[in-house]
This record gives structure tokens, C-alpha cells and sequence, in this order.
């Protein structure tokens, strides 16, 4: 049988790992937790199960993993029927940590296997029948799973939420997690770069936004969201996914191109710039300056113990005071293994900022004529907000 270890795309250490799990072990004691239970079924915002495990779920299909307080876990996705494999202590070389591996063919398009899942997580914590048991994630968890889970054997069972216990050390990256996400920045310059440079007349914006996938594929990415949008100078494009990229660049259009793929390590980051053939307007560069100008506030604002209302509530003074629209979505906010993470910079994040945090700050907003916005990634300090990216902060214009 051929070793599954060789194929891993830049894995996390086991180190790296360990100091996880023992992490959220400590807190799952203090706050009487005997078990965690937890289900992604994408690599987008599915950062839970690569958290524990190193290994990411995707394409729509479950993958749920058991992490006990006292031994190691069981991770339960896609098999044949019946699937039910103890690893060796010392793992297998891909599922570090983990003591079982159950499987089953269910299909969220297929509701009456909607239970298979759960009752394998349920054979998984027979010993946890009157156990306390965190659910993390719940956001993400089928409620089919969770209701097998609360009406079955484990009825007995005191269920609580345990997503911010895990959230508060997930959110505080470790040195080689900084380092894998200072990769993933470096990564997207580049893809930025290549895409940009093969901006034409006659090519699709899809086309464009291939050049920053496939790069990115090169050098490690396993997944992402491209968002772009062109059109002529003196509107407002608005970036849109692949179902919305087919219209033909002209000479003189402008194209906005958001690269926010993962990288080394799976770790998320994202870039947005604009990009003219030819000169953009005036408009364009003043509001583009003004970008800058509140990112800049906000950057200041990005300190270890600020409350993320406080700065929500700030920035839109700000922007008020300046004659531009309020932000009614979300422009700033935590990555790493999802695009969208804690914290969230707005007015109902309980979580405070704190050092060795990665966020995103993209202030955005449409006027008649202009899409102003600038995308980036920071790393909290101790010393202020540190830019992870290194592509200029400019409109690029060609020729």
C-alpha cells in the first residue's frame, strides 16, 4: 500500500499539533468539557476539522471528528459502510492524533442517509453517555447530526456550546503558523502580478482571474475564491463569482480581481487591487487615496485589548464625517484555516484583540463612478498592525 504521507501538501508539524490539542485540552478541563464534537463539509469556512486534524474537509462531504480530553480522536467521513479502523498509537503518518477512523457513504443531497454520520459518532462516545459535551462549530454542523446526537444513546448527556472555547486559541497563531501565513501572502503578490500582466483586450474576466488560480496551484494552494468584475472606467463594477465572469475586457476597462485562495499549510489571506488598460480617472484615484485614508485609521485601531465594536463604531464615524457610505457588511476580520474568521470587526463580536492575530481590512464602497476598495493582510503586534502583503498600493495602470 502506498504511503499516504508522501502525498501531503505542506503539512502542519506534529509539534505545531500537539500544542493545539493541549491547548484546548486545558480549556475543556477548566470548563468541565469531556468531549468535543465537530463537522465541516468545506475547506472554505471549514477550519475546525483541519484545526484538530490536519486534514480538510471538502467538496460538500461531512467529515466529523470526536476530540475527547483524555485520549485520541476519531474522525469519522466519506467510506464504504461499516468502516471502522484503529490506528496504531503513533498514527499512520497522516491522521496524527487520531486512535479511530469510521466511515460512511452519506450524501447531504441524499436526506435519508442524514443520520449515518451521527450514529457513528455516537458508537464513538459510548463512554460519554452522561459526559459533558461541547459541540464547536455549531454554525457549520448539520442539524440532523446534532438532533441524532441529543435524541440518541447520549440523550443523557449534558450538551453545551464549546465554539469559543476553541475560537479563543485558535484566533492567536502560533510562529509556524505565522510563518505558513506570511507564505500564503507572498504567494498571492505573485498571483496578483501574473494575473494583471496578462490583462487584454478580448479575454474573459474568468480568464483573468485563471492566471492568479492556476499560479497559486503552482505554488501550493489548494483552494480559493476569485471574485472579479470589469467594465469602463467611470462605473462601478462590482466583483462577482465564476457564474459572473464572462464578460469581454475592452481597452480602456478597469478590473477589480480579489485573490483570496489558501496556501502553505492551508492558511488563508486575501488581496484585492484594481487594475486599468490605460489610465483610471480622477475619481478613481482620489477615492482610491481616500481608501488608504480610512484603512489607515483602522490600522490604527488594530491593537492588542481593543473591543471590536469600539472600532466598528469608529470606523463608521469616520467614514460619515468624510461624506462615504457606512459599512453595513463586514471590512475587516480574522484568517487563517477559513477565509472568514474570528474576530469580526463589527458591533456584536464579544472577542478582543489580541497579539499574533491575522486580519483582513478591506475597506469597500460604490460610487457612481468607481469601485473603491484595497484589500490586505495584518498581523496584530504588540507594536501595531503589521502588512503581510508586499504588492503596491496602487491602481495599476497598463500602458
Amino acid at each position: 500500500m502506498a504511503d499516504e504521507s508522501e502525498r501531503l501538501n505542506m503539512p502542519i508539524s506534529t509539534a505545531e499539533l500537539e500544542r493545539r490539542w493541549k491547548a484546548v485540552r486545558k480549556a475543556m478541563e477548566a470548563q468541565r468539557i469531556d468531549v468535543l464534537v465537530m463537522q465541516n463539509n468545506n475547506d472554505f469556512m471549514g477550519g475546525y476539522v483541519k484545526y484538530f486534524t490536519d486534514l480538510p474537509a471538502t467538496n460538500g462531504y461531512a467529515m466529523s471528528v470526536v476530540f475527547p480530553r483524555d485520549e485520541g480522536m476519531t474522525v469519522i467521513g466519506q467510506g464504504p459502510f461499516g468502516g471502522d479502523r484503529m490506528l496504531p498509537p503513533e498514527g499512520d503518518g497522516v491522521r496524527r492524533g487520531v486512535k479511530r477512523v469510521m466511515t460512511s457513504p452519506s450524501y447531504s443531497a441524499a436526506p435519508y442517509t442524514k443520520e449515518n454520520d451521527a450514529a457513528l459518532a455516537e458508537k464513538a462516545m459510548e463512554a460519554y453517555s452522561g459526559a459533558t459535551i461541547g459541540l464547536v462549530g455549531t454554525a457549520a454542523m448539520a442539524s440532523a447530526f446534532v438532533d441524532r446526537l441529543r435524541r440518541g444513546k447520549l440523550s443523557n448527556a449534558k450538551f453545551v456550546e464549546a465554539s469559543d472555547l476553541v475560537d479563543d486559541v485558535k484566533a492567536i497563531k502560533s510562529t509556524e503558523e505565522i510563518d505558513f501565513i506570511r507564505r500564503t501572502a507572498i504567494m498571492q503578490d505573485r498571483c496578483m502580478e501574473a494575473a494583471f500582466a496578462t490583462m487584454v483586450p478580448g479575454k474573459k474576466d474568468i480568464e483573468i482571474a485563471a492566471v492568479a488560480e492556476q499560479l497559486g496551484h503552482s505554488l501550493g494552494s489548494e483552494q480559493g475564491l476569485f471574485m472579479c468584475a470589469s467594465g469602463p472606467v467611470g462605473t462601478a463594477p462590482l466583483q462577482a463569482n465564476r457564474h459572473f465572469q464572462s464578460r469581454t475586457i475592452k481597452a480602456g476597462d478597469q478590473l477589480s480581481l480579489l485573490v483570496e485562495s489558501n496556501g502553505a499549510g492551508g492558511f488563508y489571506t486575501e488581496l484585492g487591487r484594481t487594475c486599468v488598460l490605460g489610465k483610471a480617472s480622477q475619481e478613481m484615484k482620489d477615492e482610491f487615496a481616500f481608501v488608504i485614508e480610512a484603512r489607515n485609521f483602522t490600522l490604527k485601531l488594530l491593537k492588542p485589548g481593543a473591543a471590536c465594536k469600539d472600532i466598528w463604531d469608529a470606523y463608521n464615524q469616520f467614514m460619515r464625517e468624510h461624506g462615504r457610505p457606512e459599512e453595513k457588511r463586514l471590512y475587516c476580520h480574522g484568517q487563517g484555516y477559513d477565509m472568514v474568521e474570528r474576530p469580526l470587526v463589527r458591533f456584536d463580536e464579544p472577542m478582543r484583540l489580541k497579539a499574533n492575530m491575522v486580519l483582513s481590512c478591506h475597506p469597500t464602497y460604490a460610487l457612481a463612478g468607481s469601485f473603491n476598495w484595497a484589500c490586505d493582510d495584518y498581523l496584530i503586534t504588540d507594536r501595531g498592525a503589521e502588512r503581510l502583503h508586499q504588492f503596491p498600493e496602487i491602481i495599476t495602470e497598463i500602458g
